[in-house]
């Protein structure tokens, strides 16, 4: 039987990658669509604090209260989700990657001091009126998530900046830092999502139409849950697909 030629073989192949390349996406559009996804979901937790909360204070009121849900969903998702997508950017393939490395940890760092802030809110809200603490599935999920997000922050430091890291424990731990990685802002989304419900349900209920009936900031908090899911599951679409993950290089990494 006769080889195949040329336009045969193409023919092939072509066919097999085109529905591939239709569907191909590139990323900093992708990019753009995201950032404007979740700074969406940050001025929508804004809005609905100031709108139906009654706005913001330090002075253990619920309007305390409200800088809780801005800080977690700005920092622990939004910020996160930033923080995490830093080496997918085309530019860190090449070069240095000490200042890539700097801001992926300046990013998540700030991110999690926006998240201990937020923490900082609800527990001197509670303490101030006098509710017990960490008594609800949110408040362990929230609590557990952070305690996660600041064991994986400490670990990625002493890894992947210090100098004094070996080879060959950076190479061993960096798949897990990666998984941890997704892992953590989906727990956070779970918990964003979660304390959304809990606080519809606290609200809505004697002297306001109630939950069930389905209001408009009901409507508009949900919403908004809906949205920061679709952020998380975007963000972690976008670190598990391979094109754009950065290339293996032959050489080990430097020690910078």
């Amino acid at each position: 039987m006769a080889a195949p030629s040329d336009e045969e073989g193409a023919v092939g192949p072509r066919c097999h990658h085109r529905p591939t390349a239709m569907l191909d996406v590139p990323f900093l559009p992708f990019c753009a669509f995201l950032g404007t996804l979740g700074l969406l979901c940050v001025a929508m937790v804004g809005t609905w604090c100031q709108h139906w909360r009654g706005g913001f204070s330090l002075d253990g009121s619920s309007r305390t209260f409200n800088w809780h849900p801005v800080l977690m969903v700005t920092g622990l998702v939004v910020l996160y989700g930033a923080a995490a997508l830093v080496y997918r950017i085309p530019n860190t393939w090449s070069g240095p990657k000490l200042p890539w490395k700097v801001l992926h940890s300046s990013l998540a760092l700030g991110a999690f001091v926006l998240t201990v802030l937020g923490l900082a809110a609800v527990f001197c809200f509670h303490n101030s009126q006098g509710t017990p603490n960490m008594y609800s599935l949110h408040s362990w999920m929230g609590l557990g998530t952070v305690l996660l997000f600041s064991c994986q922050w400490a670990a990625g430091f002493g890894a992947f900046l210090l100098p004094w890291a070996p080879t060959w424990l950076r190479a061993l731990y960096k798949p897990i830092h990666v998984f941890f990685g997704s892992t953590i802002l989906m727990l956070s989304v779970a918990s964003c999502a979660s304390g959304i419900n809990e606080k519809l349900f606290f609200s809505l209920k004697n002297g306001t139409t109630q939950y069930k009936l389905l209001p408009a900031e009901a409507v508009f908090a949900n919403t908004l849950g809906l949205l920061i899911l679709i952020f998380g599951v975007l963000v972690v679409a976008a670190l598990a697909r391979p094109s754009w993950k950065r290339p293996h290089s032959d050489s080990p990494d430097s020690r910078q």
